[in-house]
């Protein structure tokens, strides 16, 4: 998770937070979380990425729509960013 960038490390919460959310549903919650458009540009390459990082599976549901979930990989590399979190963070 290290050489993620914030926004990536937002979609993997997002995706584990849903299930097998489409691409305009993540782009709607990330919207209501940064309080501003979400280009499909920044979107798709990202999510592209964690794909090609082995941290999200892409599937279809349609020929215009795609899912998104996460990989085993992708939940311990959230559980272990928790943990890493939960050593600096007391709340």
């Amino acid at each position: 998770m290290y050489d993620l960038t914030g926004f990536q490390r937002d979609l993997l919460y997002v995706i584990a937070g849903e299930e097998e959310p489409h691409g305009l549903a993540i782009k709607e919650e990330l919207e209501n979380y940064y309080e501003k458009e979400i280009h499909h540009g920044r979107l798709y390459p990202n999510l592209d990425t964690l794909v090609d990082k082995g941290l999200v599976e892409k599937g279809r549901r349609d020929r215009r729509t795609n899912f998104y979930t996460l990989t085993r990989r992708g939940r311990r590399e959230l559980e272990a960013r928790r943990d890493w979190e939960a050593q600096y963070v007391d709340l």
